[in-house]
Parts: structure tokens; sequence; C-alpha cells
């Protein structure tokens, strides 16, 4: 072990359980598993990988224990109780695998979402999340006994199957449970209502359940927000104030109160779904940044206190654990991206792990929507079985051209394959658009990701032509057997009268171009949100101009909680939104605006246009003659994101 990282690879105990290091994989959702009620073969492959990898312990996700209050069908969630021995089964070969690698796993068990999923059961006749206008139905004391029992039913299963130990999911996110924890979501007034201890009854009668069937000695942790985060239904706080959720001050007590009743640990981060841009921070907010909280909660109790929220950094995790500020470090999306992070951390090869962007784009962005869990930089991720790479039976000759992320991700795959693989890029330097979109102060992950491509490239031998223009005639005397086109794409710059005043996206982005302190950016999108909190971070004063009535509406969607986190940001740094406005001309002022009210003069400094992207035009009809089979993809053959290009290309190398 090196010393750089000892205290992370250190033992500690949960109950009774050894855990060999500091290093744990959160729970997530989208977790893949069958109609038969247990995991999949892509979900096996995960699991083991990150023991594989070098994690102390993982915990699954949450797995439903009843499908009749909350109208749980057999293929809505996987449900333990709902085919018991196939789960046991199923569960005790892969926890088998997963022990060989010195790596303990805990089942992580629900009660419920509440008004996190509309339609559900809460403690109280309160608002959902998703659907405001409802209320959810009131549980009654007779289906709260019966819910507590088919989690300690669960935890049974559990047990039998293999698991070290089991994670009762949540006082946290506002979840069925932290919602009896909480005054704004518990208007109960019966003994699970009214007083702290009444709102925690719940999770006194789940903890003591189980220790009661599983044993004193089975480890029993709970998932805890330390703060809330929230002012009021549907709306965060994002500096927390204003709190009407759970403050620290109550989370202390709470945490006392747990210890009591029996709980082996506290798996901690913070947040609601209010405020979810804190429970699942995007790259705008610091890494560590809920450090100070966990260090707090630490001071009240004996039991280990874990802590996940953008851990991601090897050296802040390692101080805060020297500091005795926390115990243990949980990830959940830098497991995605690289389920080999802590035996990386171990062996001090920082630069190999494959940096998580934090963009929630592939992980917790896609539970929300399609379900397909996996993540941007990975595309084996949570699929790794079933979508892995097969060395290659046919080795061929792949020219790749550009060396943007995509390319680079199209010569890594191709290569691992087997191929025989060069690559083409124009400009002196490789990264393409990832150089711009990481200049920005909190975009720093994207830096490290172009980064670890080049050393990947490297290790790999490929062989990487710089200031090379490929021509059809350059392709004729290479004679590959594959061409694969990753031109990337440009800026693109409307008709406006008096654009050429003004500053592309890319432009703007150049350490080099001077930034005058009234700043005007022209679209409302992704990159120019982006750009005007870079701006306006920086102090300088900043007005947005969209064309839409509404910004981020347009160009590749984006997670909510991220959406959530932009418009808060932008409200902080006082950033001016002009909604439903056209800009008719620049001027050497500034610009002429057209709005509902008439057209208006605005001074700025410097115009910035960020009115999206357009592909760089293709060379695939030049190359048609050839006789070599082309491929286009990223943002060559569709504008997207760094995951779609990422993912565009590793499914055309890895079947090229």
């Amino acid at each position: 072990m090196n010393n750089r990282y000892k205290h992370s690879f250190t033992p500690y105990k949960i109950g009774n359980v050894e855990i060999k290091n500091r290093y744990t994989v959160g729970p997530m959702g989208g977790i893949p598993f069958t109609a038969k009620g247990t995991y999949s073969e892509d979900a096996h492959h995960f699991f083991i990988e990150c023991a594989k990898g070098g994690f102390g312990l993982l915990f699954t996700n949450s797995l439903a224990s009843d499908f009749t209050i909350d109208s749980y069908g057999p293929l809505d969630r996987l449900i333990p109780r709902y085919n018991a021995q196939g789960f046991i089964t199923d569960c005790t070969f892969m926890n088998e695998r997963i022990h060989s690698h010195g790596t303990k796993i805990f089942c992580e068990i629900t009660m419920g979402p509440g008004r996190n999923a509309t339609g559900k059961t809460a403690p109280s006749e309160i608002p959902y999340f998703f659907a405001p206008d409802r209320k959810a139905h009131a549980l009654t004391k007779e289906e709260i006994k019966q819910k507590i029992g088919y989690l300690i039913e669960t935890a049974v299963i559990a047990k039998k199957a293999g698991f070290d130990g089991v994670d009762v999911h949540a006082m946290h996110w506002g979840y069925l449970l932290d919602s009896f924890g909480m005054t704004i979501t518990n208007l109960r007034d019966d003994e699970y209502g009214g007083s702290l201890e009444n709102r925690l009854r719940v999770a006194k009668e789940i903890v003591e359940g189980i220790k009661a069937s599983c044993g004193k000695d089975f480890p029993v942790s709970i998932r805890l927000s330390l703060k809330s985060y929230l002012i009021s239904f549907n709306k965060g706080s994002f500096t927390g104030e204003e709190e009407n959720g759970r403050t620290l001050e109550e989370a202390l007590d709470i945490c006392k109160l747990l210890e009591s009743y029996g709980y082996d640990a506290l798996s901690t981060d913070v947040g609601t779904y209010e405020s979810f841009y804190h429970a699942c921070p995007p790259s705008y907010l610091p890494k560590g940044n809920y450090i100070p909280l966990a260090a707090e909660a630490k001071k009240v109790v004996s039991i280990p206190i874990l802590l996940a929220g953008r851990m991601n950094d090897p050296d802040i995790c390692e101080q805060a654990i020297a500091d005795g500020k926390i115990d243990a470090v949980v990830l959940a999306r830098a497991a995605l991206a690289d389920p080999y992070y802590a035996l990386k951390v171990e062996k001090n090869e920082i630069e190999k792990i494959r940096p998580c962007l934090s963009c929630n784009l592939g992980c917790i962005g896609r539970t929300f929507t399609n379900g397909a869990v996996s993540c941007a930089v990975n595309p084996q991720a949570m699929r790794g079985a079933s979508y892995g790479l097969d060395w290659t039976i046919e080795p061929k000759k792949v020219m790749i051209v550009g060396g943007g992320v995509a390319g680079m991700e199209a010569a890594r795959t191709a290569a691992q394959r087997g191929h025989d693989v060069s690559l083409y890029e124009t400009s002196d330097h490789l990264g393409g658009n990832l150089l711009p979109a990481g200049a920005h102060t909190f975009k720093q992950p994207i830096l490290e990701l172009n980064d670890w491509y080049k050393r990947e490239l490297e290790e790999l031998k490929i062989a990487v032509h710089l200031e090379t223009k490929v021509t059809p005639e350059l392709v004729r005397q290479v004679k590959p057997d594959a061409v694969i086109l990753a031109t990337g794409s440009r800026p693109f710059m409307p008709a406006i009268p008096g654009v050429e005043k003004s500053l592309s996206s890319i432009d703007a982005l150049n350490k080099s171009t001077k930034i005058g302190k009234k700043v005007l950016v022209i679209g409302g999108g992704l990159v120019g949100c982006e750009i005007a909190m870079d701006e306006a971070m920086k102090g300088r004063e900043v007005t947005v101009v969209e064309v839409l009535d509404s910004i981020l509406s347009a160009g590749e969607p984006i997670p909510f909680m991220n959406k959530m986190c932009i418009e808060e940001m932008i409200d902080y740094y006082h950033i001016k939104v002009m909604t439903a406005t056209k800009v008719k001309e620049i001027t050497d002022s500034g610009a002429r605006l057209e709005t509902v009210d008439g057209e208006m003069e605005l001074e700025a400094d410097t115009v910035i246009t960020a009115a999206g992207f357009c592909p760089v035009p293709s060379m695939a009809e030049e190359l048609d003659d050839n006789g070599v089979a082309v491929y286009a993809v990223g943002d060559g053959r569709k504008v997207g994101s760094i995951m779609t290009a990422v993912w565009d290309s590793y499914e055309i190398a890895r079947g090229v």
C-alpha cells in the first residue's frame, strides 16, 4: 500500500462486520433485473467488477419491500418478496463471488418512495413532487405496521441471500421514511407524528424488528440527509438559507437517536428532490462540499459516518478521513465511470482513473427518463456483460479522422479489440471541443477526461498524426479497411447583422480572449447559460437573451437537477435573463433587441453568440469511391453531448 492514501485503506467495522477499506459503492437506481425477480447478468457484472476494482463495501440499489399498498407490480421494481427463493439463489452466487475479492455488500431495502413518485403513499396528504396539484394518500397506522413488517421480511431474505447487512432506504431526499422525519411533510397527530421521537418511530421499529428477526449482530445502516436545502414544496434552497426541511441541528439529534435505536452506521448525504442539485451535485458545485456537515455528525455519534455527494477526489477524501471528519467515502457516479476507482487509488495510479464528469447525463438523469442507466464516459457501465468488447477475429486497418472525444473513443475501442488503428487530427493537439468545454472554472473534469484519453491512446500505442489534414488521396495511400469520421462540430453563427462583431462560444472560452465588464450572451441553451454563469462568477455583469419563451429549452435535454442548479445560480449571481427576445443587430456598443414590448438598445462591452453548433461538413461522399467502409460518429454525425459522442463512437468501433 502507498502511504499517500494510507488512511483510506485501513479497515473499519460496521457492527461486527469488518470492511477492508474506506471506499464504498453507493446505492443507485437503474440496476437491471429480470422478470423472475432476480438481478440480471449485467447487474452481477457491475457489482463484481466493483469488488475486483478494490471497493471495500458495496450497497445495492433500493429494493422494494411491498407491492400492495404502494401498488408495485412484479416488473416495476426488484422485490425480493416476489420470488424470495429465486432472489436468494441468485444473490447467493453473486455475493459469494463478491466475497472472494474481500468485499462486503449490504442490501438496501426501501419502505417506499413517498411523495417522490406520483400515486404512492406518504405520512400525510402532501403534494407530490412531480405532480404538485395532486396529493398523496396518507398511510393509516395499520398500513404503516404492514409496511414495516414487509421491510423486516425483506431483511430476513437478504440475510439468507448472503448479504453482509442491510441499509435502510431512506431518511433522505424526501422519500417515504424521510417524509415521516420532517415536520413539513409529517402532519400526523398520532404516535407517528408530532415530536421528533414520534416522527422517528417508524425508523426505530424497523431496526428493532430487523435485529429481532436477523440477530443483533446483523448490521443495519440507514441513509440520512444531514440537511434538506428545502424552502417549501417544490422550491429548494441553493444557499441552504430559509431551511424548512431538516436543519443540521435537528439532523444531529436524529443521528444520536438512530444510534440509540440500534443502527450500526449512518450513510449520509444532503438534499431533497426540490434541491436535487445538492443530492446529486453537478460539476457546478465543489467536490467535498458537504464534509463540514458530516464532520458535525461525526462528533455526536460513535458509529461510522459514511458520506456521499461528489466525493470523487482521493486527496479530499484522504484528508477528511485522516482528520476524523468521516469514516468512509460513498461513490456512485464515479464507480460507474470507473469500477476500478478504489484499486487505482490504492496503487496511487490516480491518472488512470476514468474521470466522472458529474454531468448526471448517463446515470441519475436517465433514471428519471428512460431507465437505461449507464455512464456518459463509460458506455459499458451497468451493461458490461451484454455490451462489453470482444477481441476481433478479423483484425482490420482502421483510420480515425478527428482527435476530439469521439475520435479518441473510437480509436481506443477499436484498438482494444485488436485492430491496427491510426488517428489523424488537423490541429496540433488532441481534444477538439473538450478543451473549450473544460475551460469553465467548474468544468475541470472535462480537461481531466481529455488527459485520460491521451494517456489511453499512448498506452495502446495508437499512431497519432497531428497537423495532418485527411484527403481522399491520403486515404488511398493509407489503404484502411475502415474509416471512422469524427470530425466534430463548430459554432453556429446566425445571420444577424453585425454578428462578426461578436465572439463565438469557442472564442469566448479561449483564455487569451479579453472579455469586457458588461457581457451579453445570445442564446439561453446550456452553452450560453454556462458561459453566463462563468462570467458572472468572475464578477462581470451578464445578460442572457433567448428567443424562446424559456432558457434551457432547446438542444439536448439536460437532467432536471442540473437545470434546477443552473436556474438557481443564475438568480444567485444576478444574471439578467431576457426571454422571448430577438437580437435584431449587434452594434459597436452592444445590441439592438426586439422584445414583446418593442425594440430597445442593450449596452455591452462584449457580445458572445452561443446559438448552438453545427456538424463540420463530412467528406463521406468523397470517400465512397475508395472501396472502404466509412462511418460518421459524434457531432460530425449529429450534434449532441460528450455522452452521445462517446456512446456513438463506442458502438461503431465495437462492431467495426
